[in-house]
């Protein structure tokens, strides 16, 4: 009482207040303004600061990561009972025996449940804690080993919107008939342009099975909203390009090992990512269009990791060796 909201409440009106990625955008259009006109009316000031190497950029990126940092800390102190991260349950084979698969285990069941301990309601950039879990998950369930961060590398965001793309063009002169004879993969059409590196191949001889599995299973990731895109090329693009990344369909447990071939989507549409007509097939059916997944770099330091679906819920479990993280 005394005009005291109830904790159920304010938890709701706390959490649609709070926009991590809304309030990074606007602190990037101000210091944009701010650093464009000290520059025209201190010019003096400005190249005093050049000269001893302060980049205003970097001063940019600290602050936004500090005030973003804080405003999703708040979000998961109100979005956690007690302030305490969620843990992952036992996963003793014993406990997800299914009667109707026998001694068989249901490692979607298995999946989908812990991401729903896991995950926020709503999309939103993780918390490490958040990331570290998924990480133990993704390892233990899907048999991959994932990383939010790589070779110290990290997007905006690990947790957001996907949404279809078309199919790339892998050689000049390439047409759409010659990808596939799938009707459902072929009403996407053809992109307009090219993707971010350009042609996969520079001609159809040249074409090979691994190149075109690349275009195949290809995702879509905001390489051009990274804070320092602009300042540290050709490293990023070089990092980034054909990087394999793991994307899980969050509602249903859907996995599947993408290649990074394009950058995008713009940050208008409310996406945060793109899959190829393939990747968002096998991610939720011929429908699928639009959905949350969870989107982790692909570490291969033990090992390579082929592109395309993870049918890890056709895996014989009978050996597999399932612990509490």
């Amino acid at each position: 009482m005394g005009g005291k909201l109830p904790t159920q409440t304010y938890h709701k009106t706390y959490k649609d207040k709070v926009d991590g990625e809304f309030y990074r955008n606007k602190l990037k259009l101000k210091s944009f303004e701010a650093e464009k006109n000290l520059k025209e009316k201190y010019p003096e000031f400005w190249s005093a600061l050049s000269e001893k190497g302060i980049n205003l950029g970097k001063i940019r990126e600290h602050s936004s990561k500090i005030i973003s940092g804080g405003l999703l800390a708040g979000t998961l102190l109100f979005s956690v009972p007690d302030g305490k991260m969620p843990v992952l349950p036992s996963m003793s084979l014993e406990r997800f025996k299914d009667k109707d698969m026998g001694d068989s285990v249901n490692l979607r069941n298995i999946l989908v449940s812990n991401l729903d301990s896991i995950l926020p309601k709503r999309v939103r950039p993780l918390m490490p804690q958040e990331e570290s879990l998924l990480e133990k998950l993704f390892g233990q369930v899907l048999g991959i080993k994932a990383k939010a961060t790589l070779d110290g590398q990290h997007l905006n965001t690990t947790y957001g919107i996907i949404g279809i793309e078309q199919h790339l063009r892998r050689f000049p002169g390439d047409t759409l008939e010659k990808h596939t004879d799938d009707p459902l993969v072929l009403k996407e059409g053809m992109a307009p342009g090219l993707g971010a590196w350009g042609y996969f191949a520079p001609s159809s001889e040249k074409m090979t099975p691994e190149i075109e599995n690349i275009e195949r299973w290809y995702a879509v990731v905001q390489t051009l909203y990274l804070p320092d895109w602009n300042t540290n090329q050709p490293f990023l693009r070089n990092w980034y390009k054909y990087r394999k990344v793991l994307i899980v369909n969050t509602e249903n447990g859907r996995a599947v090992v993408a290649s990074i071939a394009d950058s995008g989507p713009a940050a208008w549409t409310g996406k945060h990512f793109g899959g190829s007509p393939e990747v968002m097939n096998y991610l939720g059916g011929p429908s699928y269009k639009k959905g949350p997944v969870l989107l982790f770099f692909v570490d291969e330091s033990e090992g390579e990791v082929p592109l395309g679906p993870v049918e890890y819920d056709k895996i014989d479990l009978e050996a597999k060796n399932l612990v509490k993280a």
